[in-house]
């Protein structure tokens, strides 16, 4: 289906784009609803100055908060228009713009709708008529709500301009050449390091045999499948995957399996706690590959790089001493963690690709005609890439394959016992929840008996229906009687739940009653998981942990998700 230009019968003035031709797709939500997420909290200045062009420091200021936002836009312009690619058919689609309040972000802050027909024609809302709310504190969410799942589309926000305020200039579309010679180049750029092969050989020798090989991935939001429409089909795992199962010349699904587990806003110091259960099925599965990807979700990790040495390294010494492929993501604001991580992949010789060393080189080149992709055709928000982005993504990766499948074993071979870059610590971690108790540990939950249901959801694998995480938890509801866990280890981790609501409160984290850490579930700002070290010795012995609320937080709600030992 060939794309409209969105229509603009009435002139309305001045413009920028938010949204451009942005791919959408209504997947089903744990409510029931088909819903696409657009959030925009932290994140729609940045939209503003990427896909809008938007470049006065003014303009960017005024459109993080609800009343600079006011005062700068005058209507908003939404059209949408029905993908080729579309696994189901409607004709509308209703828009929903949602304003987080300061008292409670997702109930006390204004949200105005509009039914938007999936025809390309624009839609207008002048915000004069709007009914707002005393206590909007800022732009929170755009959602995209269909009567039917999967259904994909096509879709531009604009937004008018008040008088007195200058419209950027419009970046004209095109479409990137994926078959060019500059882009085959770019791609090569990528590498940073071929690595040791061996282990990748292997599995492609054994999957090319009929046996049973798996591709797995684990990470943060960009593994999730964030900014892909659809996600399951087109974020950058699968894509890998079916560039591993063509060069392999085994169709998909065929006898190589695929696994994906990636958490939004999670770190590997998560990922290293959840790797067992989400990639091996607590040993039922034994990956051949295994791409780890955290590189942007990493700079608050408070081991500073030991926890992602130690999740490599667990990998690495699994059943079937799989492969371990590393790709460093990039933001829009050109951060990555490369230069902290990358001594780690080079220690143990592993393949290396920098989507920043790919795509900046093209960002600021001073002919943007030549340029193989730009800022808007490869960032979906500030941090997640476009659908274009995880094709670049996919190609970066799959180069390592072809480099497997070009030369005969080459490379210094995987060395475990080599000192570790920066620290091992974590590598032999134990997972435990309430439902699967660590044998040796002693619960006594006092007054966090309730299981939380409402959780962080993730689409797992080829799913589109998300799953919760950490569903066997312990919930503080009321009360005063402390959770306390009794263990022999000399490392521990623990999970708890962040939420917005002003339900939940601050609890406090003793060893051997002396507080450890003091967890606020409110300072992050959305449903989340969120691990802690609690501590880190070098040698085991008799812990006794307690967990409270924190003074004048008794009648308040606390999840603890789960915890992580090193025994």
């Amino acid at each position: 289906m060939e794309r409209k230009t969105p229509t603009d019968a009435v002139s309305k003035g001045k413009f920028f784009f938010l949204m451009k031709n942005k791919s959408i797709c209504g997947l089903k939500q744990p409510n029931g609803k088909n819903i696409q997420y657009l959030y925009q909290n932290g994140r729609i200045a940045n939209a503003a100055k990427i896909i809008g062009n938007v470049e006065d420091e003014e303009m960017l200021e005024l459109v993080t908060t609800a009343a600079g936002f006011r005062k700068l836009v005058s209507g908003i312009g939404i059209s949408a228009e029905l993908s080729a690619e579309s696994k189901a058919t409607a004709d509308k689609t209703l828009f929903a713009f949602q304003f987080y309040g300061h008292k409670d972000p997702y109930v006390t802050g204004t949200t105005f709708t509009k039914e938007i027909p999936l025809t390309g024609a624009e839609e207008y809302i002048d915000l004069a008529e709007v009914n707002w709310s005393d206590d909007d504190n800022e732009p929170g969410q755009i959602r995209f709500e269909f009567d039917v799942p999967d259904v994909s589309a096509n879709v531009t926000v604009k937004l008018y301009l008040n008088p007195g305020f200058n419209a950027p200039e419009i970046t004209p579309d095109r479409e990137p050449d994926l078959t060019s010679e500059n882009y085959k180049k770019m791609i090569v750029r990528s590498v940073m390091n071929y690595g040791n092969l061996s282990r990748i050989q292997k599995a492609m020798e054994d999957a090319r045999a009929g046996k049973e090989v798996t591709l797995a991935f684990i990470g943060g939001s960009i593994t999730q499948g964030a900014g892909a429409t659809p996600i399951n089909t087109k974020c950058y795992a699968y894509l890998t995957y079916l560039r591993f199962c063509e060069i392999c010349g085994k169709k998909p699904g065929e006898n190589i399996k695929y696994v994906k587990a990636g958490v939004g806003g999670t770190p590997s110091e998560l990922g290293l706690l959840r790797y067992d259960r989400d990639i091996t099925g607590n040993g039922k599965i034994a990956p051949d590959i295994v791409i780890v990807e955290f590189a942007v979700n990493d700079p608050d990790d408070e081991t500073k790089g030991i926890c992602f040495e130690s999740l490599v390294r667990k990998i690495m010494k699994g059943e079937n001493s799989p492969a371990v492929m590393i790709p460093f993501m990039v933001f829009a604001d050109d951060f990555n963690l490369q230069d902290r991580l990358s001594p780690i992949g080079f220690r143990y010789n592993l393949p290396m690709v920098s989507l920043k060393n790919a795509v900046l080189p093209e960002f600021y080149l001073l002919d943007k005609e030549k340029a193989q992709v730009n800022k808007n055709e490869y960032f979906y928000d500030q941090f997640h890439p476009t659908n274009l982005g995880h094709v670049i993504a996919a190609d970066c990766l799959a180069e390592i394959f072809k480099a497997a499948d070009r030369y005969a074993k080459k490379g210094v071979a995987v060395n475990l016992e080599a000192k570790p870059a920066i620290g091992n610590d974590f590598e032999d971690v134990i997972f435990f929840d309430r439902k699967d108790v660590l044998t040796g540990a002693v619960i006594d939950a006092g007054d966090f008996t309730g299981t939380d249901g409402e959780l962080q959801n993730v689409e797992m694998n080829f799913d589109t229906v998300q799953t919760p995480e950490f569903p066997y938890n312990w919930q503080h509801a009321s009360g005063t009687k402390e959770f306390t866990l009794k263990l022999r280890c000399s490392k521990l981790f623990m999970i708890f739940k962040d939420s917005s609501s002003p339900e939940y409160g601050t609890a406090e984290v003793l060893d051997n009653d002396k507080i450890s850490v003091t967890m606020n579930p409110r300072k992050v700002g959305w449903t989340h998981c969120h691990a802690v070290l609690v501590f880190n010795e070098k040698e085991s012995c008799e812990h006794v942990v307690k967990v409270r609320m924190q003074e004048g937080d008794e009648d308040r709600k606390f999840t603890i998700l789960g915890f992580g030992a090193v025994i």
